[in-house]
Formats: C-alpha cells, sequence, structure tokens
C-alpha cells in the first residue's frame, strides 16, 4: 500500500466502547481515518450509502440487521466500499457465510492490532484477507463439505426423501404411509442412506442432514 494513500474507514458495532477503542487505535496510523460509525445494520447500511468509506469494518452480531445481511446487500448494490468482519465468532460456519457473500476481510476481535492493520492494507489494495488462523480449519472444513456433498449425490430421490422424513422424527410405519411403500421397503432405504453417508443409526443421519441443510434444525 501507497505510503501516501489515505484509507477513510467505518466502522458498525453496537458496542461504543469498542467502537472507540478501534477509532482510536487505526488513528495512530497517518494513512487510515475513520469517518463513521453506526451501532446498528440499519443505520449502517443508510451511512454507508451516503459515504461510501473506502472500508467498513463490520459486526456480525448487529441489531435490527444483521452483519451478513448488511454484507450482502453492500455486495448486491455494488457499492465501492470493502467490507472486513471483524466478530468474537471463531465458528467456521460464520466464515463461510462470509465467504459467500462475498467479504473481502474476516478477522477476529481477539486478533492483535497488527493484523488488523494488515487486514485493512490487504483489502484496500484489492486483495482478500481472512484471519491466518482460521485457515488451515476452514480448509479442513471445506474439504469434509465437498466429502458430504457426493455422499449426498449418490442419494435417489426415493432416498433422500426418506431421509428428510427420518430426520423429522417420523418412524418407518409413519414413513411408509406417507410415501406409499412398506415399512420393509422403508427399512432398506434407511440401510443405503445409512452405508451412503457413513452413519450407523437415525440420529447420526438426522444430524448429518440438518449439518448439510437437508432440513432446517
Amino acid at each position: 500500500m501507497s505510503k501516501d494513500k489515505m484509507i477513510d474507514i467505518m466502522i458498525a458495532d453496537d458496542h461504543k466502547m469498542f467502537r472507540e477503542g478501534i477509532k482510536n487505535i487505526l488513528e495512530y496510523n497517518s494513512n487510515i481515518k475513520v469517518v463513521a460509525e453506526a451501532a446498528n445494520g440499519d443505520e449502517c447500511l443508510k451511512l454507508v450509502k451516503i459515504i461510501t468509506p473506502s472500508i467498513l469494518l463490520l459486526d456480525i452480531s448487529l441489531p435490527l440487521v444483521n452483519g451478513i445481511d448488511v454484507l450482502k446487500s453492500i455486495k448486491n448494490a455494488k457499492l465501492n466500499t470493502k467490507v472486513i468482519i471483524v466478530t468474537v465468532h471463531t465458528e467456521i460456519n460464520y466464515l463461510i457465510k462470509a465467504i459467500h457473500a462475498d467479504t473481502d476481510g474476516y478477522v477476529l476481535k481477539d486478533s492483535s492490532t497488527d493484523v488488523l492493520i494488515k487486514a485493512i492494507e490487504t483489502v484496500s489494495d484489492g486483495q482478500k484477507y481472512i484471519e491466518p488462523d482460521l485457515i488451515p480449519i476452514l480448509n479442513n472444513k471445506l474439504v469434509n463439505q465437498t466429502d458430504d456433498e457426493h455422499k449426498i449425490k449418490t442419494l435417489t430421490k426415493r432416498e433422500m426423501n426418506v431421509l428428510i422424513l427420518t430426520s423429522r422424527g417420523m418412524i418407518n410405519k409413519e414413513i411408509g404411509s406417507e410415501l406409499n411403500i412398506s415399512e420393509r421397503t422403508v427399512k432398506n432405504h434407511l440401510s443405503n442412506i445409512f452405508r451412503k453417508i457413513g452413519v450407523s443409526d437415525r440420529t447420526q443421519a438426522a444430524i448429518f442432514a440438518i449439518k448439510n441443510n437437508i432440513v432446517e434444525p
């Protein structure tokens, strides 16, 4: 990043103390200026459209409109604002949601100041930045996700229906009645499903279905 390049930052977080702390830290850097703050998602979206800061530091857990939806709105509007998620959430699913929503960066709140500055400089230069400690976990998750997707593709339409109904708590007799098949056929389908997705019982099958968004929890 050029030392002469000024980066104007907006901070969206519902904790005033956090916003003030980040502002004080960032403005020690002569190339960074905090130009706006927002305490909720609705306020954030309104200000971003008016100010169009270079970079928005965005918390996921915002009131009124959550951070992921704010991110999606900004990207859909094609605003000239890069977005860095700054969050306490270490769960990898939040990172995956942010990546799918096309975030430009993802940093944890307990990271060092150097990490945040690095993220801002990297994103300002047009590149993506992800918290280094999260990358191995993300890679492992994506490998497992790809494996699950392959398993799901091996299921027939009927097996998928049986898996969905099983995950909703139906017993074999109820599933048979719903699908107009015999209980024996249901049992055969379940045996095939367990084998294909690599589980040994109905509970594990239900967990698999929920984890892969086949059914709602």
